[in-house]
């Protein structure tokens, strides 16, 4: 599989976990010229845009280790244009990732959530 199948793969996998814990998805590869954000969604009243990172191997370190600051920062330059677009400015909001890690039959090994990971 190649890495864009992968990513998908992590993806839809961390969408489904992610409907499993309660959590609305609004949407999904919000983009701009400027960027994405994999997943946005509702959970218990917050809105929370969701980095999905994914690895077959752990090699060189974790998926979720691999949001580093200008990642950050590109994700919350994002999400503000995503407020203003939507008139939300008012909604409480964090930032969450998910780590996948995928088994060499391409097969979802783990899915860890970091809650408010920055």
């Amino acid at each position: 599989m190649d890495k864009n199948g992968i990513g998908i793969l992590a993806e839809n996998a961390a969408a489904s976990y992610l409907q499993n814990q309660g959590f609305h998805i609004l949407e999904r590869n919000y983009r701009s010229r400027f960027g994405e954000i994999d997943i946005i969604a509702e959970d218990k009243g917050e809105l929370v845009f969701v980095e999905v990172r994914s690895r077959e191997g752990t090699r060189f370190g974790l998926p979720q280790e691999t949001v580093n600051w200008a990642k950050q920062q590109k994700i919350r330059n994002m999400a503000a244009r995503y407020l203003k677009e939507k008139g939300l400015w008012q909604k409480n909001c964090r930032f969450d990732v998910i780590g996948v890690l995928i088994d060499e039959n391409q097969k979802i090994k783990s899915l860890e959530l970091i809650r408010d990971a920055f």
